[in-house]
């Protein structure tokens, strides 16, 4: 469709913390097509959490920020969050409001409702269907959700697996109402300088050419199960004769308890693991490992995986989410069960035992994602879904 004017898009994200949904967004919001005006909206992010401002500064995106956005549901702050935001509407007056992950969908599609935006969309980039909480919290979670999206013009899924869950699995809306748009990434800055910025981190961190680095990035949160990742060490160092090293990147409320279990592991075994903290210049700190890994029990689509892959890093998964959409198993990485210690420890093995299993993978790492993941994809993907779904509405 040919428009008279630029069609107006309010994005509302629940926080700007490190991972997909602040890509996602960021990108969205500066890389749309001059027929596109975008106001970009999100919340702090939590203790623990590190921030994500340095990737809007990047590229020049200038958010507004409402603190009252928290994570967990509170009846004060939610409701002066939803004041703020049904005031921007009433300012900007946007065409469509697109919402990204659970807090930022409820709040954001309710104001637009109430507001009576033309085109309301929303996009699951993760969901708390399992592992998170129990069986009479999920369920009101899940009929929540249910109920925003039939009233929503039109359900983002970031894989092919996340809509059969969300449709089949949680019933949350029929198939056809749901668009599945994979994420995507500004991928060919992981491809610059690989060989100066492993030797800067292999430096960084004395680790000398035959040393195998291994390395899990994330949240240190109970369900990203960091626990799997450690057993798994414990089985790989009883049957190598190497002597790899593993790295925790992030932070988070299970740091403590991941403390007392390195701890324990070393008193019996003499194991280089090592927490960091989080790293800011991940591409750098990427391209210094061997081997990246994900244990989580749940997720959307792993940032951390796609990073890996764009930096010629072979990778190993468990099978959760859309884990199976971002890995070519065999090819580029390994998909295991999730909490099977025994499988996972294996694969992990398999990896540090075969050089040349690894550097066939890392070969194949990079042709994968650069056409799959990148921003460019993401943007003419949205652009379309937008432009289908305005058809249908008022807009002129």
């Amino acid at each position: 469709m040919s428009a008279k004017r630029k069609i107006k898009i309010l994005r509302i994200i629940n926080r700007f913390n490190i991972g997909g949904p602040t890509y996602n967004a960021t990108f969205l919001t500066r890389f749309m097509s001059d027929d596109f005006e975008t106001v970009l909206v999100g919340g702090l992010p939590e203790d623990g959490e590190a921030d994500s401002f340095h990737i809007l500064k990047e590229y020049g995106v200038k958010p507004i920020l409402i603190p009252e956005f928290k994570r967990n549901p509170n009846f004060f702050s939610d409701r002066k969050a939803l004041k703020k935001i049904k005031t921007i509407i009433e300012e900007f007056k946007p065409d469509i409001v697109h919402t990204h992950a659970a807090k930022a969908g409820a709040l954001g599609r309710k104001a637009a409702f109430d507001c009576k935006v033309p085109v309301v969309v929303h996009t699951f980039h993760g969901h708390v269907f399992h592992s998170y909480f129990g069986k009479f919290k999920t369920e009101i979670f899940r009929r929540i959700e249910k109920r925003l999206a039939s009233r929503s013009t039109g359900i983002i899924a970031i894989s092919e697996q996340q809509k059969l869950e969300l449709s089949e699995k949680y019933g949350i809306a029929e198939k056809n109402k749901f668009e599945v748009i994979p994420l995507g990434f500004d991928l060919d800055t992981f491809q610059v300088d690989l060989d100066r910025k492993r030797k800067e981190t292999r430096e960084f961190y004395s680790l000398n050419d035959n040393q195998i680095a291994v390395a899990i990035i994330g949240r240190l949160a109970p369900i990203k199960n960091h626990k799997l990742f450690l057993d798994s060490i414990e089985i790989v160092n009883r049957q190598t004769t190497k002597k790899p090293v593993f790295f925790i990147v992030g932070d988070g409320e299970t740091r403590k308890e991941i403390e007392l279990q390195i701890e324990k592991i070393k008193t019996n075994q003499p194991i280089d693991i090592r927490l960091t903290s989080w790293i800011q210049d991940i591409k750098t700190f990427n391209a210094g490992m061997d081997i990246i890994c994900l244990t989580s029990n749940n997720e959307g689509t792993p940032v951390s995986l796609i990073e890996a892959q764009a930096c010629n890093i072979p990778v190993i998964s468990t099978d959760v989410g859309g884990v199976k959409d971002i890995i070519k198993e065999n090819e580029t990485g390994f998909v295991v069960p999730k909490n099977n210690p025994e499988k996972f420890g294996k694969k992990l093995l398999d990896l540090i035992e075969d050089e040349k299993k690894r550097e066939k993978m890392s070969q194949n790492g990079w042709s994968f994602v650069k056409d799959n993941f990148h921003y460019q994809r993401l943007v003419k993907d949205m652009e379309n879904y937008y432009l289908k779904l305005l058809k249908n509405s008022s807009f002129e």
